[in-house]
């Protein structure tokens, strides 16, 4: 017997907009509306709206929340102030990542320490029982019941603004601001999944779906999770459970950028850490720009001097540069920009070079 998936507050909305529908994590969601391509070019134009209440919602708190978040994750959460939020990762007594997520730092309230965390979809229920085993004196209170959008694109601040109560242009990257939105109580975050500016708003279920359809009315654009990896890809951003997992470090997946070893103390992992960024590390993820329009999917073989030795965890053909891309995993030796390295599509092998990442950045 085949378990059924889980809807979000908006499954009947997107349906009504003509969304295609697919299983994803354990839930019904819509892979495009109009087309990847079309949704893609209006993330990178103009504004696009996603339904990503799939993603696990928690509301952390406890006196000692700090002391306790900064046990869990190798970034520096001191620097934290209310109104910020961080990108970080859980991590495994072995330094790897169970997964990757943003706290957002809110507020006291009657002198408790109080946080919001976003979780992907597909670990939302293992990450929930990792903070319980792990957060001795704190409380979790599961949000699962909330609409959360994310608005993206270079008008996103134009059309969200027409409904919220603050002033957007004063949320600066990776911040938020609790406010209204049509008088209803709204979390608003500048932060997003697709490389563009952007919000991620966090509403009830009731005024979830009016904020989907104003923003319908409006000339948005619903977006499904099709173009929700193009975009993410072009801008080189991994996902959980495809780019990296739990055999993966910070340092192999080139997120070295959130480990702070020297900024703070003991956290879940860092024993692993030190020892590898002692040792050095053997394999990297790394950005692949493959010729012609050749596309690599994930698990390809990836071959130099004809051997194999690494993967494609993701690929497509960029919408926006017009050419494959992808990301690998292969080894440190061969990480550097400019290396020459081959892709095997099945019996054709197509040439590869590692490039920058991210392949697309907006103009600021």
């Amino acid at each position: 017997m085949e378990t059924p998936l889980f809807r979000t507050p908006l499954y009947d909305a997107i349906v009504a907009a003509g969304a295609k529908m697919t299983e994803f994590g354990g839930w019904e969601m819509p892979v495009h509306f109009a087309g990847l391509k079309a949704e893609h070019e209006a993330v990178r134009s103009s504004c696009g709206v996603f339904d990503i209440s799939h993603m696990g919602k928690f509301a952390l708190s406890g006196s000692s929340l700090m002391r306790v978040l900064q046990r869990l994750v190798p970034t520096d959460l001191g620097i934290l102030t209310p109104g910020r939020g961080k990108y970080t990762v859980l991590l495994n007594e072995a330094g790897g990542i169970l997964d990757d997520l943003i706290v957002y730092w809110q507020p006291p309230k009657n002198g408790t320490q109080r946080a919001i965390a976003i979780v992907n979809a597909a670990t939302t229920i293992k990450d929930r029982s990792w903070l319980l085993q792990n957060m001795e004196g704190c409380y979790l209170e599961d949000l699962d019941d909330r609409v959360l959008l994310a608005v993206q694109g270079p008008e996103a601040q134009v059309q969200l603004q027409k409904l919220a109560a603050a002033d957007l242009s004063q949320v600066k990257f990776y911040r938020f601001v609790e406010t209204e939105i049509a008088g209803q109580p709204a979390f608003i975050a500048r932060t997003g999944y697709t490389g563009e500016d952007g919000f991620e708003v966090m509403l009830t279920s009731d005024a979830g779906v009016q904020l989907w359809q104003a923003l319908l009315d409006a000339g948005v654009n619903p977006c499904g999770l099709g173009a929700r990896d193009t975009l993410r890809l072009e801008a080189a951003m991994a996902l959980y459970g495809q780019d990296v997992d739990e055999t993966t470090t910070p340092f192999e997946a080139s997120l070295d950028w959130l480990v702070h070893l020297d900024r703070k103390g003991d956290f879940i992992g860092r024993k692993a850490l030190e020892a590898q960024r002692s040792k050095g590390i053997s394999l990297r993820l790394v950005g692949l720009q493959l010729s012609d329009r050749n596309i690599a999917r994930h698990d390809y073989p990836v071959l130099h001097d004809g051997e194999t030795v690494g993967i494609v965890t993701s690929g497509t053909l960029s919408p926006t540069l017009g050419y494959p891309i992808a990301i690998a995993r292969v080894p440190a030796e061969l990480s550097e920009v400019g290396q020459k390295l081959s892709v095997q599509i099945r019996k054709k092998t197509v040439e590869a070079v590692v490039c920058d990442r991210p392949f697309y950045r907006r103009e600021k």
